[in-house]
C-alpha cells in the first residue's frame, strides 16, 4: 500500500521548491509508504554477498560520477528527463534539493539505528 503525497514542484522558485519538499516530508512522516504486495514488510533482504566494502565502494564510485556530471551544468539548466508525476522539466537545482532530502532521510534512519546501539542522543 502506498500513501499518497503531494509531489513538490519541479520548476518552482527556490522558496516554493524548498517549502514543497518540507510539506512532502510532513506528509511522509505519519506512516510507512514503501511496502508493496510483493514485499509486505518493506525490509531489506540481504545475502552474504552484500558487504559493507562492496556497498561503500559502489557508493563512492557513483558519487564521483554524479559530481562529474553535475559540474557540466548550471543550477537552472533543464535536464533531458521530466517529472514522472507532472511531466514538467527538472533542473539541477531540483535534483540537488531532492538529493539533500534523500540524504537527510537516510541520515535520520542511521541516527536512529546508532542511538539504539550506543544509547547516545544528539543535539
Amino acid at each position: 500500500m502506498t500513501k499518497q503525497r503531494t509531489e513538490p514542484a519541479t520548476n518552482a522558485d527556490e522558496r516554493s521548491m524548498l517549502e514543497g519538499w518540507l510539506d512532502y516530508h510532513r506528509e511522509t512522516l505519519p506512516g510507512p509508504i514503501y511496502c508493496s504486495e510483493e514485499d509486505r514488510d518493506g525490509e531489506f533482504h540481504l545475502t552474504d554477498a552484500d558487504t559493507w566494502d562492496e556497498a561503500y565502494t559502489t557508493w563512492q564510485a557513483e558519487i564521483g560520477i554524479a559530481r562529474r556530471n553535475a559540474a557540466r551544468f548550471a543550477l537552472d539548466d533543464a535536464c533531458e528527463g521530466r517529472s514522472k508525476f507532472t511531466d514538467d522539466p527538472i533542473n539541477l537545482r531540483w535534483i540537488y534539493t531532492h538529493m539533500i532530502e534523500e540524504y537527510a532521510r537516510h541520515n535520520g534512519h542511521a541516527d536512529l539505528i546508532r542511538e539504539r546501539i550506543d544509547g547516545a542522543t544528539g543535539e
